[in-house]
């Protein structure tokens, strides 16, 4: 056991290392990406001094008990949490088990930098803790580009694209999110930043819905961030990621200034990088015909093998008019 504990903290040492160009930049990033880190079918994400590992497969299961002891050694985290991501039979879990291995349950509420900006996690609540790591470097260029500008957050989710638009100079930036659970959470990662709340800011409803509202009232945005999920339901009516984002782009588009951004993003794993960022200028295009794309990005390197597996893996693009 104690060989097999003293492989692993190498495997994570040599792992963390690779990160090291953002040590300077956040204390939230994904340590270990599956087998490019040489743990397939498992990551491990830090958190400031909270650790996450996800499972997304039976690999590494049977060596659980030794993979928390080598990371309590190797980080002293004030709390580890494992998520089991499938099921016995290999299905996806929205609803994982979760298993404190370090701590206790009280420990895994904690804040992170990113930047500027300082934002809550809470590593047992749902899948994800409050912060997608993989948006991480689009967050921070998004930031610096919103100097006394209108910012629209669409599927804001804790609002963490928002909380770097006001810290980087931005006039109002607002948020849609269909949970009130969630946009609290965005409050409080405002409050969390000494950010007053201003008019206008947070919309509890459908994005789509809010987008048609705003065509309505003929509201307009300098910057906008579209980061929906694969799929989603809403009083009814289905949103998937494949059938409805480029027309829901298109629409989007109606509301962006003259000289605006356009940032548009989405795991889903079937999409390929260069064919979302054409189409995605071209639904922008269809209303500005000067849309130009300024950047097309995967994962940031903490991702080591991005888009190698379904759970790692994401396409995002930026235009501008």
């Amino acid at each position: 056991m104690a060989q097999k504990i003293a492989e692993i903290k190498n495997l994570l040492q040599i792992a963390n290392e690779k990160r090291s160009a953002l040590f300077n930049v956040t204390d939230a990033y994904r340590v270990v990406n599956g087998a490019a880190d040489g743990f397939p079918g498992m990551t491990l994400d830090r958190f400031g001094d909270r650790y996450q590992i996800q499972f997304f497969g039976p690999e590494m299961l049977s060596q659980k008990t030794a993979i928390a002891d080598a990371v309590g050694e190797t980080f002293s985290p004030v709390c580890l949490v494992a998520k089991e991501r499938l099921s016995r039979s290999g299905k996806s879990l929205e609803n994982p088990p979760m298993e404190v291995l370090i701590g206790t349950a009280a420990d895994s509420l904690g804040t992170v930098h990113e930047g500027k900006a300082t934002l809550n996690v809470d590593l047992l609540d749902t899948v994800n803790p409050g912060l997608f790591l993989d948006m991480r470097h689009v967050r921070l260029d998004v930031g610096n580009m919103c100097e006394g500008r209108r910012f629209l957050n669409l599927f804001s989710y804790t609002c963490t694209f928002s909380v770097h638009a006001r810290l980087g100079g931005a006039t109002i930036a607002t948020n849609a999110d269909i949970s009130g659970k969630i946009l609290d959470k965005g409050r409080e990662n405002y409050a969390l930043n000494g950010l007053d709340l201003r008019p206008g800011e947070f919309f509890r409803g459908n994005a789509v819905e809010y987008v048609h509202w705003a065509q309505k009232k003929g509201l307009k945005f300098d910057g906008i961030v579209l980061d929906p999920p694969s799929f989603a339901r809403f009083k009814g009516a289905n949103f998937n990621v494949r059938e409805h984002l480029m027309p829901l782009v298109a629409d989007c588009a109606t509301l962006l200034n003259p000289r605006g951004f356009f940032m548009v993003s989405s795991n889903y794993s079937e999409f390929n990088l260069n064919a979302f960022g054409r189409d995605v200028r071209d639904a922008v295009a269809s209303v500005h015909s000067n849309a130009r794309t300024v950047w097309k990005r995967s994962q940031d390197i903490d991702f080591v093998g991005s888009g190698s597996t379904k759970d790692s893996c994401l396409v995002a693009t930026l235009v501008e008019v």
